[in-house]
């Protein structure tokens, strides 16, 4: 038995029909008739000596030779599509694909994309919202937005806006709360997308950098910030918020953020991209636009007493019972 590879043709065939387990769907697949596939891995099993499938009536399925086969091959074929497609993107400075939270896409980018599509026309962007860990050749993204720590090894990373997290609500409810005592007794909301941050930066710790202990119970919970955005922009509540979220409708007066203290946290939004590819046409471009955009409205630290979470007294444990 000689140790040179098959073709790569065989190798293509048989991964598709160990995938599938049938030889139809495989050469539906690959674009040949269930013939000329059949001749591509009985070829392949006269190089190996042995069968890699046993053929039944109406199926088939792998021998012990084809099991151990089969979950490499499909890696392989795995990585060299993958590489394929990253090399055709490194080669195309016409598409962008980005992706970005939820959050993150609803508050602050998708109501100025249009700027960026107006000042480069020339090029095609593509979005996807989404918290999804991703790869990026395997999901042939350029650039993607994250809010957290990192680190991002192997990646290209930016750091794109200062924020705070601050309460916030209608102009008309802050009429109502003029004290951060008063807040003891407003409904609050909750934004649970910040509870992966250590130490938690929630309501207690900002009552408690305040001088307060013993926050309320919010009347409400989220899973994501821009509803919990959205709930206070309703009036349905105070919300304790990121302040990059926020600028658009604090710019706009829609919410106020009228107490001066404030907590800031490691966790920060990061432009992130493949090494290498900082500097391609289409990437550099929005990487200037997000840079642009951020130095356009006002960051909300200005006039606040910042204090990181981290230097927050911790919550004083009751009377032992």
């Amino acid at each position: 038995m000689s140790d040179r590879l098959p073709p790569l043709t065989a190798l293509r065939a048989f991964e598709a029909a160990a995938r599938h387990l049938s030889f139809a769907k495989a050469a539906s697949e690959l674009n040949v008739t269930p013939a000329a596939l059949s001749f591509q891995i009985k070829k392949l099993e006269e190089d190996l000596g042995q069968p890699v499938f046993k053929r039944l009536n109406r199926a088939v399925e792998l021998t012990e030779v084809g099991k151990v086969l089969a979950p490499s091959l499909s890696e392989g074929f795995g990585r060299l599509n993958a590489a394929w497609a990253s090399a055709r993107r490194m080669l195309d400075t016409k598409i962008l694909s980005v992706t970005a939270g939820p959050a993150f896409t609803t508050k602050w980018l998708a109501p100025r994309l249009f700027e960026f599509a107006s000042a480069h026309p020339d090029i095609e962007l593509r979005f996807a919202a989404t918290l999804r860990s991703l790869d990026f050749d395997r999901d042939a993204v350029d650039v993607a937005i994250r809010y957290g720590y990192g680190p991002d090894p192997g990646l290209y990373c930016e750091h794109l806006v200062d924020e705070c997290l601050t309460p916030m609500m209608r102009p008309e409810l802050a009429e109502r709360y003029l004290t951060v005592e008063s807040l003891l007794k407003a409904p609050l909301l909750y934004d649970a997308s910040q509870d992966f941050i250590e130490p938690p930066a929630d309501w207690a710790a900002w009552f408690r950098a305040c001088g307060l202990e013993g926050a309320p119970k919010p009347v409400a919970r989220f899973s994501q910030a821009d509803h919990a955005l959205d709930a206070a922009l309703a009036g349905g509540g105070v919300v304790f918020s990121r302040t990059s979220l926020a600028i658009p409708h604090l710019a706009r007066g829609e919410l106020v953020a009228p107490f001066p203290i404030a907590l800031t946290t490691d966790a920060k939004f990061r432009v992130l991209c493949e090494k290498g590819t900082e500097n391609k046409p289409q990437i550099a471009a929005f990487r200037t636009w997000l840079r642009d955009e951020v130095e356009k409205f006002p960051d909300g630290l200005e006039g606040r007493t910042l204090i990181p979470v981290t230097e927050v007294p911790r919550q004083q444990k009751g009377p032992a019972r």
